[in-house]
């Protein structure tokens, strides 16, 4: 029989695990901390591990160090509602069969138990833990983001990153860069779509003095400067054809030629490159070189919109708090109100990270906390807004500490006016109410209910 040892504090998860395992006829041996996952390695060697990371008396990458000392170690699954792109890396580093983000679905829980079972060989190396984190949120489709980053980053090979713009496409850029084998090398960001297309080849390969009129003096180009460590191309799909020709040479042959000089050098550089357009179908339409897509795009790594991971919403939030208020020399904030949160939550985030660190710091400017869903429900209406539609399945966060029912309701009517761009007829129709009752209830007065002609707002 397969002995599987389930190591976490959270007596609800390793039980679940635990009865899930069970249930698939693995033997379960049960663990709460650190120390009592030792001594159950004494007594027994399982044949596969699966430990949370964050536990009193030490963590799981403690305890996957320890096991890569055995002789013929047990594969180890780690599993955390924290991730970030430290510890995933880390756990790479050590050899971890996979890192599961929780609440995870038991069904993928027992395909990796199975796959690890099935085959011992230990993921790619990555880096150790680096400084403060550059990405934050611990989604599922992130943690995905954090491994495909732990995975390629030692490895030389061109990136593509692909996602919406605002969500952090430079970021992981940079992750990649620290998590490379040439960590202390340059990394050199070139922005394509801000650059004139007469101008590209000058930015990025060099010119000599006298190559055009306004060359009077040499310069190096953003690959030459990138010597030994990482250039980033932001906005790929923004390059004109021409310039795709010589990109694509640069790419084969690791040779760049500054305009006016007679002859190439030899650069060692690894390209990272992003867009927020689809490339494929940029070279479905002939917009876009098909032999460059597929240099370029030597393995790709996909970001999530901020609105496929509203759960990292909370910890968006005071991050950017503790960042504006160290950067900005603010006062120290408190937690924001569970109505502002409710609030944030509702908002479709078009502008993703970007916009919703520009929303906090400008909330906190104002008004110095994120406590008034009035001060954001103004800041939100000043943004683009969506046409009405269908509600989110929950734009309310039934989670403790639970609101006075009159509290409540405010938070659902401002997060309703949101999602409808601060339209009150529109918001009213959605609610199912008349617009003068709404217009009531915004003002939300200390007496009784009464009826109140309606006011402008």
């Amino acid at each position: 029989m397969t002995d599987v040892l389930v190591v976490d504090d959270d007596l609800a998860i390793r039980e679940m695990v635990a009865l899930a395992l069970e249930k698939r006829g693995y033997r379960v041996v049960r663990a709460q901390s650190l120390a009592a996952a030792r001594t159950a390695l004494r007594e027994r060697r399982p044949d596969l591990i699966l430990s949370d990371i964050y536990m009193p008396g030490g963590t799981g990458l403690d305890l996957l160090k320890e096991i890569q000392d055995l002789d013929d170690p047990p594969p180890i699954i780690l599993m955390t509602a924290r991730g970030t792109i430290e510890t995933a890396a880390a756990a790479l580093k050590e050899g971890v069969f996979d890192y599961l983000a929780k609440p995870f679905d038991l069904d993928v829980m027992l395909a990796r138990v199975q796959a690890a079972l099935a085959d011992r060989t230990p993921a790619p190396p990555a880096p150790k833990e680096g400084p403060e984190s550059l990405i934050v949120g611990s989604h599922p489709a992130l943690v995905a983001v954090y491994k495909a980053i732990g995975k390629v980053a030692p490895l030389k090979v061109p990136v593509l990153i692909l996602g919406e713009t605002g969500t952090g496409k430079e970021l992981v850029a940079r992750a990649l860069h620290r998590f490379s084998a040439r960590p202390g090398g340059p990394f050199v960001p070139v922005h394509c779509g801000a650059i004139p297309d007469t101008l590209i080849e000058s930015e990025l390969f060099g010119h000599r003095r006298g190559a055009f009129t306004d060359a009077q003096k040499d310069r190096r180009g953003a690959l030459a400067l990138a010597h030994g460590g990482t250039v980033f191309l932001d906005e790929l799909g923004e390059i004109s054809p021409v310039f795709q020709v010589k990109l694509l040479r640069f790419l084969e042959d690791g040779v760049i030629q500054p305009l006016g000089a007679e002859k190439g050098e030899a650069v060692d550089v690894r390209v990272v490159a992003a867009t927020h357009r689809d490339l494929k179908a940029m070279v479905a339409a002939g917009t876009f070189r098909e032999d460059l897509y597929y240099r370029i795009a030597g393995f790709e790594v996909r970001i999530p919109p901020l609105r496929e991971r509203i759960s990292d919403l909370p910890d968006l939030v005071a991050h950017f708090q503790a960042r504006f208020q160290r950067d900005l020399g603010l006062p120290e904030p408190g937690a924001p109100s569970p109505a502002v949160l409710s609030l944030l939550a509702a908002h479709p985030w078009p502008g993703n990270v970007r916009e919703l660190g520009h929303v906090v710091r400008r909330a906190l400017i104002e008004a110095g906390a994120l406590e008034d869903a009035g001060v954001l429900l103004r800041i939100l209406g000043g943004a683009e807004p969506e046409l009405a539609g269908p509600l989110p399945a929950s734009p309310l966060s039934f989670t403790p500490p639970f609101l006075p029912l009159e509290d409540l309701e405010q938070a659902y009517i401002l997060a309703v006016l949101s999602h409808c761009g601060g339209n009150k007829t529109e918001a009213a129709r959605l609610l199912g109410i008349e617009r003068k009752t709404l217009a009531r209830k915004l003002r939300r007065p200390e007496g009784p209910d009464t009826e109140e002609p309606e006011r402008d707002l």
